[in-house]
């Protein structure tokens, strides 16, 4: 993009970073091995959803709203968030996204605040009990 989200946003508006975010989804999520951490507001377009959950194993890393705006309070970067409330704001996008978060998912991991060791211990551990991808279907 050549900026920050936040630039962007500002320059050409939420729905142009939502078609350049979905084209890179549909490009990213046709294979190869990565981890893709998507934005939270992905989830928001059905071929979002539908790419990631057929052609990925997509792990929704789940945290009360009260806990993100604990993390980003003071985070000045994420133009959503840049209103009188932010803790309304992130109680608002939960209630929108989180069913859209779950549609998607093959798994929910709760965050709490366990160390980034034990996240990734715990997100490892669930990805050796999801059942493998279906013969033709692109690699994970």
């Amino acid at each position: 993009m050549g900026c920050s989200i936040r630039e962007f946003f500002e320059r050409e508006g939420e729905p142009a970073f939502r078609d350049l975010e979905e084209s890179v989804i549909d490009e990213l999520s046709l294979g190869g091995d990565c981890v893709l951490s998507t934005g939270g507001g992905a989830v928001l377009r059905p071929s979002n959803r539908r790419h990631l959950h057929e052609r990925t194993t997509t792990v929704y890393l789940h945290s009360a709203p009260e806990e993100v705006f604990r993390r980003l309070r003071h985070d000045l970067n994420r133009p959503l968030l840049q209103v009188a409330d932010p803790l309304l704001r992130l109680k608002e996008l939960y209630v929108l996204r989180d069913p859209l978060y779950r549609e998607t998912a093959h798994l929910v991991i709760e965050t709490g605040r366990p160390s980034v060791a034990s996240l990734v211990t715990s997100i490892m551990q669930s990805l050796q009990l999801v059942p493998a991808a279906p013969p033709g279907a692109p690699p994970a």
